[in-house]
């Protein structure tokens, strides 16, 4: 079966490939002297420091997370796809979901029989799966 596609209007298409094309240019951003300390994971913290550079946001410091750097609103916090990103964990909540605007994500929790059963419910349901197991 092929993959669905999401039922966007010609507005949503456009803002679609802008945001996708944004997020390909978009820079990764770390926390402030994340390479400094090996407590530090990479993930974002805002720099809060007095005297703190990136918080000033000096030049040959690294970017720091702003506004400008968001997607179009219409489109923000679709998949890049298209699709509503929506987290599914049985087959009941499977029912619930409208296969022209919504995919479904399995959730890491469940175990490999009920993905079987999701998926194949889903490709009945004509609902995309984002993250379908590994084919055999």
């Amino acid at each position: 079966m092929l993959d669905p596609k999401p039922r966007l209007s010609d507005e949503e298409k456009r803002l679609l490939r802008i945001k996708n094309r944004q997020a390909r240019k978009r820079v990764e951003f770390h926390r402030q002297e994340w390479f400094r300390y090996k407590k530090f994971d990479d993930s974002w913290r805002k720099p809060r420091g007095k005297h703190s550079k990136l918080r000033q946001h000096w030049a040959e410091r690294p970017p720091v997370v702003d506004a400008g750097f968001r997607g179009p609103r219409l489109v923000r916090g679709l998949h890049p796809s298209g699709f509503q990103d929506i987290l599914v964990h049985n087959v009941k909540e499977l029912e619930a979901l409208d296969p022209l605007r919504q995919a479904a994500r399995i959730a890491s929790s469940v175990g490999a029989k009920k993905r079987e059963m999701i998926e194949k419910r889903a490709s009945e349901l004509t609902i995309r799966v984002l993250n379908p197991g590994v084919k055999e």
